[in-house]
């Protein structure tokens, strides 16, 4: 039998922190970096990784065996968390709500890290008033194969846009693929108003860059950069300033000076530079407090989109039916045979809903969506399996797939009830229909959530 390692103890600032498993790797494919490394990492960035989490419920992105294995979802505060580490209570739109933990200091990083949280998940809210956000966040989001300097030319546009609407903008690397814009606002809309800001900032983006953005929610309908205004919605959250993200290079999701966007490089910035660039430039983030600005004029353009028939936008899976919104189902899914006279009955009807306010919302109508031709391949837990799944389909249907642009293969995260997984569909509308192969049992076909849903299903049935 192994011996159990020991944990180590650690005192940050009168704190005694213990991090159990120390020598546990959690990163071990381009770089290799244990437990303890991890919380070494924060611990050197604490100012700045505690700035962006600070008085804020934090959801608890759990990697317990590290970064290449599944995480899952905790929103609950662990029962044996310390007597000096806070909590607030979080409601949510299903109506249950969660004692979730709130980091105040480094030793609290340290603490939520120990948990395998090498994302930090902070909500855009403060502790003093849960219903108002903070912050707007705008979430740059490229399909698979958009290059970077795509994401640089978008993430330069709207800091334009920021300053026209009053603004200021805070740019950093998502970590990944994309980057974050950010602007803190006063507390005063509720997160119904501050997402349909975002909204009207998404779609004025798309305007002012038609080939290179998208405000469109269904991935078969987007191309180039993707402006995910829904992560303005309630109980969204997206990784804050200094977090790992779970690549093999253990990236980390840096804050930018504006004139560092132009020839910035997302690989650059990593676990093992970020600590070095801290301690020679500080945070780049540090001043975002101090310019909390209006919605009024992103709100007065979401006004004139509204007016002019631009109804509300597809809202997340699980939030109810909002009052407003248009069919919340992708066009490959719309029901076959609805006429145009129907479909846009429907839309005119969904368009006469109240909004916060008391405002009626506008009644022109939407032309009916195209149904796209698309075919599920892979579903696994594990996104390099399925991944392998969509060569295996490619080597299979190689006529089919010379036809297929970028943006046809879509490689889909999705959620389930506290754990992930991927999905990757093919979408056929490229291919001549006389070569379209039909939905096949995907390979691998690996859906965690199926038998909860299924389950689900028969016990609503019954």
């Amino acid at each position: 039998m192994a011996k159990k390692q020991e944990a180590e103890l650690l005192k940050i600032d009168g704190r005694e922190v213990q991090v159990t498993n120390p020598d546990k790797l959690y990163f071990s494919r381009d770089v290799k970096l244990t437990k303890l490394e991890v919380v070494q990492y924060y611990l050197s960035v604490a100012e700045g990784a505690v700035r962006g989490a600070r008085d804020r419920p934090n959801m608890l992105k759990r990697f317990v065996n590290g970064a290449e294995a599944p995480p899952f979802y905790q929103k609950r505060a662990p029962d044996n968390k310390p007597e000096w580490l806070r909590t607030v209570t979080l409601s949510f739109p299903s109506g249950r709500t969660a004692d979730e933990v709130v980091v105040d200091d480094a030793a609290g990083l340290a603490w939520i890290v120990n948990l395998g949280c090498i994302e930090l998940h902070p909500h855009p809210v403060r502790t003093n008033d849960l219903d108002h956000p903070d912050e707007l966040r705008i979430d740059l989001d490229p399909i698979p194969g958009v290059k970077w300097e795509q994401v640089r030319t978008v993430a330069l546009e709207a800091k334009n846009l920021m300053d026209e609407m009053g603004l200021r903008g805070f740019a950093k690397t998502s970590g990944s693929r994309g980057m974050h814009v950010n602007a803190r606002i006063q507390q005063k809309w509720p997160f119904t108003e501050v997402r349909r800001a975002a909204l009207a900032f998404s779609r004025e983006i798309e305007r002012r860059l038609p080939k290179l953005a998208t405000s469109k929610w269904w991935k078969e309908e987007r191309h180039g950069v993707f402006l995910d205004y829904n992560q303005n919605a309630k109980d969204r959250t997206t990784c804050s300033a200094y977090s790992i993200r779970p690549l093999p290079d253990a990236r980390v999701s840096t804050p930018l000076r504006w004139e560092e966007v132009p020839d910035s490089d997302p690989e650059d910035f990593t676990v093992l530079t970020v600590p070095k660039r801290f301690a020679d430039i500080g945070d780049p983030n540090e001043a975002m407090d101090d310019f909390a600005g209006s919605l009024d004029k992103l709100l007065e353009l979401a006004d004139r989109d509204e007016a002019s028939g631009l109804g509300d936008a597809p809202w997340p899976p699980h939030f109810r039916k909002m009052e407003g919104e248009g069919m919340r189902v992708a066009p490959s899914r719309a029901k076959k045979g609805v006429s145009g006279k129907k479909a846009a009955s429907g839309e005119r009807l969904a368009g006469r809903g109240m909004r916060d306010g008391g405002r009626e919302k506008s009644t022109a109508t939407k032309a009916p969506r195209s149904k796209m031709p698309l075919i599920t391949i892979a579903n696994s837990p594990d996104k390099e399996e399925a991944l392998a799944g969509l060569e295996r389909w490619k080597k299979k249907y190689r006529a089919v797939a010379k036809h297929l642009a970028v943006d046809d293969i879509l490689v889909d995260s999705m959620r389930g009830r506290s754990s992930t997984w991927t999905r990757i569909r093919i979408n056929l509308r490229n291919v001549p229909e006389k070569i379209r192969p039909k939905q096949e049992k995907p390979d691998p076909d690996d859906d965690p959530t199926r038998a909860w849903r299924e389950a689900n299903r028969s016990a609503t049935s019954g």
